[in-house]
């Protein structure tokens, strides 16, 4: 047992970092699968290649490199800033406020920021649409990682050196797990929101949230 699994360890943490994507909204929402979708297209036009050649080198470059852009830019030069503004041109329409996650958010100890793979336009909008904004200080996205993409240990030191927060005193909020690594080997907390049930629990996450709003309603009481 460490600090951070220790009953009511966490209400010792003073920032909080939330990844967005699966993580502050449930999978099924699929807003996801806009975005995926959006990337896929957009592989298709600028590397000229076919639906199923950008849906394969979308997952590919996923997996090799953290993101399908950093692939990209990687081994095509792609510029981010069009491809960030292109894919998350998404729907919002369908999402709905969050009432209980902003009142379990609000509730926590210390302050709260997010922190995604996406662009910051992209954290805020999403933020705003699920009626979290007024939750978060500050919404950090690749940009501000230099577009280097978690789970690189450079994107979370950039991040959190330009936030300022010591990492020994903070918690991530994480849907993937590949992300939590470094945070734990900085000593944070690490929470986990599974997408996918059937994946096991590695050994760098210290709790599982199901239930992210109801988890964290736990730390508060």
């Amino acid at each position: 047992m460490t600090r951070w699994t220790e009953p009511h360890g966490l209400r010792a943490v003073e920032t909080w970092v939330f990844d967005l994507d699966n993580t502050l909204y449930a999978p099924g929402l699929g807003l996801w699968e806009q975005v995926s979708a959006r990337i896929t297209d957009y592989v298709m036009r600028a590397l000229s290649i076919s639906r199923e050649a950008a849906e394969a080198l979308r997952v590919e470059y996923f997996h090799a490199h953290g993101t399908t852009l950093a692939g990209l830019m990687a081994r095509h030069g792609v510029a981010p800033d069009p491809f960030l503004d292109d894919v998350h041109a998404i729907d919002l329409s369908a999402v709905a406020q969050d009432h209980a996650l902003r009142d379990a958010i609000d509730a926590l100890p210390g302050r709260k920021v997010i922190y995604t793979n996406g662009s910051r336009a992209h954290g805020a909008g999403v933020a705003a649409a699920l009626g979290l904004s007024g939750c978060f200080e500050a919404v950090y996205g690749v940009e501000d990682a230099g577009y280097v993409v978690k789970p690189q240990r450079a994107a979370f030191e950039t991040v959190f050196g330009a936030d300022g927060f010591d990492p020994l005193l903070g918690a991530m909020v994480e849907d993937c797990q590949r992300n939590l690594r470094v945070p734990s080997e900085l000593g944070m907390a690490t929470i986990w929101r599974p997408a996918d049930a059937a994946e096991a629990r590695q050994d760098h996450v210290h709790h599982v949230a199901d239930d992210l709003a109801a988890f964290l309603t736990r730390i508060a009481a």
